[in-house]
């Protein structure tokens, strides 16, 4: 238990094993998780150290299983995730998994290869076969052209009456292909530039949306068929063709031969339909099978990796044959890692036992703050602040209460602490099961991490919220308000015609009735929830109540300082860091919360026109101003008071800033100069 409000004490241990056992040992001390490996080979670049090839191949191992993984992210393929998290592998194993591995992705490959080229030729023949359609229904078309459409401007261009009869007498060459759509416009443009308005061009939309076989997106793309006469225009309009990517296919001249390649090519699909289909179940089978395992083989891989990582941060003694590491590892828990090496030393067959001894060091030891499930959250919020020193206080454990409480005075609403309340409670009870569905998102995984904190946030929300009688922004009245209404007739203040006037009327606590004297039993009087000044009251109340407790932690904090201090024994922090901030906090701030305190037990209702500012008397504190004849001393001899608490809290700024920095200047000089002595 002492652990939780202190970091653990910690050693510096050399650890000896035979190097058959020093894979499956460190193995042991990684699933343990209670040691911290020095690395001993700083100087050596990290591309030179002897287990690098071993880490490579983990890696190469690692990109296989990311194909893999985005392979089954792609075909929506869920992975099963282990119950139980596998054994590190042992080194033999990792040949077996790389050859697998490898095997694996080859197969993999060859497959997509395969699909994408049967898709690729499947899109050919569905292009082939929808200009082959629209090519027929445009000779069709032109066949009929009304006598209308030749006009001066259209019976020049290449006999146009006469296409079909012309382009099989060799007299019009035309070339069909297919393009995407949003590169029409341009193409259009461009044919009629370069060839000076000497060819004839008719496209059509394909209705059937289209698959790229690489990229798996939707195309939209247009048929086109380009009539010329002559070579020169027939190699103009292919170069046109070839610039903008447009596939131009091979098209008959005769309807007959385009009906017979139009059947060829409807088979041509069936077929490939068919081989598609086959290819397609063949892959899911590959990833299917591979998905139960793929999880698995993630975790032994990256524990494979880990090891050699640390196997690279120890040292290799060939002639002895043995490893050599420098671990930091918590007092308490040596007795765990001695049964982990014992563990690793069977499993590896070595008969030679590890070797532990501790090691003197003026070295700082790593901090360690041991947690479980409940303190976690708590420590992640402190450490994110910045980890503590070697045995210093840790906050966590104070913070379990303050930090939930301090969200709950801002969010305090007892209906919506119930809201989040079930939400807690919901993930609490399905703990077991939540733990065990691993997912990605990560704003899931901040909630489920925090579900501890949430829960204590909710609890406090609830309390809070009944402090400040608000529910979902309404007010309970359980045992009645302390404020009547009906004295304010009998004593003719109010009459039924200055009701009747639509006025904003005011109770008067003074008058004999309306307030009993008793506050409400429990948090705020439900009829501030009809006053117009609500929200002023309610802002004073809270600003006071936030100073009051913010204050205070303030000064808690100083004083788990103290506690440092005294436990490393650095006296001089305690003359000069401690002591000048707890005078000033407590002369100027710890001064204020007196005040606020002081007003609220002074003054009541028959003095309350009399109260004073607060905020003034703490401005003209510092202005030293003292005859401000609208704001009324607080009580006698305030002037004095006040006068005496900030000149000791201006001492108290050069006596915290300036001294300690000179003492630690002599002090290192004076180390210097033992130095050079002993030199």
């Amino acid at each position: 238990m002492g652990s939780l409000f202190r970091s653990e004490e910690m050693c510096l241990t050399q650890m000896i094993l035979q190097v058959e056992a020093g894979y499956c040992c460190i193995a042991e001390l990684g699933e343990l998780g209670l040691v911290q490996f020095r690395d001993l080979n700083a100087n050596v670049n990290n591309f030179q150290r002897r287990f690098v090839n071993e880490v490579r191949r983990c890696e190469g191992m690692e990109r296989i299983l990311r194909f893999l993984e985005s392979e089954m992210q792609n075909d929506k393929i869920t992975v099963r995730n282990p119950e139980k998290p596998p054994q590190t592998p042992l080194p033999r194993e990792m040949i077996d998994l790389e050859t697998g591995l490898e095997k694996l992705e080859g197969e993999l490959q060859e497959v997509n290869q395969n699909q994408q080229t049967l898709k690729q030729n499947f899109l050919e023949l569905t292009e082939l076969k929808h200009l082959l359609k629209k090519t027929q229904d445009f000779f069709e078309a032109e066949a009929n052209l009304p006598d209308e459409f030749f006009n001066e401007d259209t019976s020049s261009l290449l006999e146009l009456r006469t296409v079909p009869s012309a382009a099989a007498a060799g007299k019009l060459g035309f070339t069909a292909g297919v393009i995407g759509r949003e590169r029409m416009a341009s193409f259009e443009r461009l044919l009629w530039r370069v060839c000076r308005g000497n060819i004839y061009l008719k496209y059509s939309e394909l209705d059937t949306s289209l698959e790229d076989p690489v990229t798996k997106e939707e195309v939209k793309k247009n048929v086109f068929i380009i009539f010329y006469q002559g070579e020169q225009l027939k190699q103009k309009t292919r170069k046109i063709c070839e610039g903008f990517k447009a596939t131009v296919y091979p098209c008959p001249e005769s309807a007959t031969e385009r009906r017979d390649m139009a059947a060829d090519v409807n088979t041509r699909i069936e077929d490939l339909n068919a081989v598609i289909t086959q290819t397609e179940s063949h892959r899911q089978r590959v990833l299917l099978e591979a998905a139960q395992n793929l999880a698995n083989w993630m975790i032994k891989v990256k524990k494979m990796k880990a090891v050699y990582h640390v196997l690279n941060l120890c040292n290799i003694d060939v002639t002895q044959q043995c490893v050599i590491a420098e671990i930091w590892c918590p007092v308490d828990d040596k007795e765990h890692i001695k049964r982990s090496l014992h563990c690793g030393m069977e499993r590896s067959g070595s008969i030679i036992a590890p070797i532990l001894t501790d090691i003197p060091t003026n070295m700082e030891p790593p901090t360690f703050n041991r947690t479980n499930k409940f303190t976690a959250g708590f420590q992640n919020i402190i450490d994110s602040y910045g980890v503590g020193n070697y045995r210093e206080m840790n906050p966590t454990p104070y913070t379990i209460i303050t930090f939930p409480f301090l969200f709950a005075v801002m969010f305090g609403d007892c209906g919506h602490g119930v809201v989040m309340l079930g939400f807690v409670a919901w993930m609490l009870l399905n703990e077991k099961k939540l733990l065990a569905t691993k997912t990605d998102n990560e704003i899931w995984n901040t909630f489920f991490g925090g579900r501890y904190l949430i829960f204590l946030m909710s609890i406090f929300s609830i309390y809070t919220g009944f402090i400040y009688n608000d529910c979902f922004a309404k007010s309970f009245n359980i045992f009645g308000s302390s404020w009547r209404v009906r004295p304010m007739f009998t004593n003719s203040t109010w009459n039924d015609q200055l009701l009747h006037q639509g006025l904003d009327l005011q109770l008067d606590p003074k008058v004999p009735g309306v307030f009993s004297g008793n506050p409400y039993p429990f948090g705020i009087d439900p009829i501030w929830n009809l006053a117009k000044n609500k929200l002023t009251f309610l802002n004073s109340y809270k600003m006071k109540m936030s100073v009051v407790m913010g204050i205070t932690q303030m000064v808690f904090g100083v004083v788990l300082g103290l506690v440092n201090h005294i436990n490393f024994r650095r006296y001089i922090n305690i003359i000069l860091q401690f002591v000048p901030e707890m005078i000033f906090i407590l002369c100027l701030f710890g001064y204020l919360v007196f005040m606020v305190i002081f007003k609220w037990c002074v003054y009541n209702v028959s003095n309350s026109q009399e109260a004073p500012s607060i905020l003034i008397h703490f401005i003209n504190m510092f202005l030293f101003n003292y005859n401000d004849p609208s704001n009324a001393p607080l009580y006698k001899h305030q002037k004095e008071v006040q006068s005496f608490l900030v000149i000791f809290a201006l001492i108290a700024v050069p006596w915290m800033l300036l001294i300690k920095p000179f003492i630690l200047r002599a002090n290192h000089r004076k180390q210097q100069r033992m130095e050079c002595t002993e030199i």
